[in-house]
């Protein structure tokens, strides 16, 4: 698993943590199923119910993808192994939690709630009524966002609390990466357009061909592009001298992209047949935007590099969690 997918499972949104968890817990009321354990986590226990009430809300998008059934059952395989290790992890950290006394106030979970209840327009007595849907009561559910506040604490004080990013890594970042802060060039185009006058049918010597060539005809003869376009072109900016405005080169389609590449500032195009019509490319100028100082990019790339390292630490802090306890899983 990717260090910011774990990341994800322990700073989940309450939003998020509402709306799936109550899912689930509809699904597993609804199923009955013999309970047995899954997974023996130090002194702590895994069962089978809280494997499909975590695992039933992955499963339903599984299912909803239509695979052959081979892949289909190979998916729930592996999503349920992620789903049950995630488990795994979360009881861990529930473990450390315990021993380090971590609380939680009434008032920060009252917080929650109402930051919940904020995102969904809900009333206490909506929020209430999804409860009594899900099967569950104001107290249970309290309780888990009691664990999710809990575990966010825990990963704060073991994670984040030690991460610093100075300011030479931020530098040494900029330098080292100089493809995205460099400024992005633009090609100004204007075109003359016509379209086929009987459908795509490059073979013919329709209408539409021969304006295009007169067109081409009048170019190389010296005349100016604007009065070319506003004389043949089709297009609604052909009032404009056929002006397109400014395109990154990724922008245009990828069958255009050489040929407004090797274009000289003033050049016009060749003919080029394109499945809406004729057209034919005039480069106007190429605009280079300005690189991105450092000071201007400075605060992003320390968040950026805030998130990567506590990912990093997230990994290697519940790797060594792992490697110091007794995990034993019984299917």
């Amino acid at each position: 698993m990717q260090s910011s997918s774990i990341i994800k499972v322990f700073f989940i949104t309450s939003f998020v943590l509402f709306t799936v968890y109550l899912a689930a817990v509809s699904f597993a009321s609804a199923t009955e199923t013999v309970d047995r354990i899954v997974a023996v986590v130090n002194e702590d226990i895994i069962r089978l119910r809280e494997l499909n009430i975590a695992f039933e809300p992955v499963a339903e998008q599984i299912y909803a993808q239509n695979y052959a059934e081979p892949k289909e059952r190979k998916l729930l395989y592996e999503k349920r192994n992620e789903v049950l290790n995630q488990l795994i992890d979360e009881t861990l950290i529930d473990q450390v939690v315990r021993k380090k006394g971590i609380s939680v106030s009434s008032s920060e979970i009252d917080n929650a709630i109402e930051r919940i209840k904020s995102m969904n327009y809900y009333t206490d007595e909506d929020l209430r009524d999804s409860l009594k849907v899900a099967g569950m009561d104001m107290q249970t559910y309290r309780d888990e966002i009691r664990r999710q506040i809990l575990r966010s604490k825990m990963v704060n004080r073991e994670v984040k609390a030690s991460i610093v990013i100075t300011d030479s890594e931020i530098r040494d970042y900029y330098e080292n990466h100089p493809e995205k802060y460099k400024g992005a060039t633009e090609y100004h185009l204007k075109n003359i357009f016509i379209p086929y006058a009987d459908g795509y049918n490059p073979d013919s010597e329709s209408a539409s061909r021969k304006k295009i060539v007169d067109a081409m005809t009048e170019l190389n003869n010296g005349q100016v592009f604007e009065t070319v376009a506003r004389k043949y072109s089709e297009s609604a900016n052909a009032v404009d001298g056929g002006d397109l405005g400014n395109f990154a080169i990724n922008d245009l389609q990828k069958e255009l992209q050489p040929v407004i590449k090797n274009l000289a500032i003033g050049e016009a195009s060749p003919i080029i047949e394109t499945e809406q019509g004729f057209q034919i490319f005039h480069l106007e100028e190429i605009v280079k935007a300005p690189d991105k100082p450092f000071d201007m990019v400075a605060e992003k790339l320390r968040d950026v590099l805030y998130r990567q390292a506590v990912d990093k630490k997230f990994e290697e802090w519940l790797s060594s969690l792992r490697e110091e306890s007794h995990i034993r899983i019984t299917r």
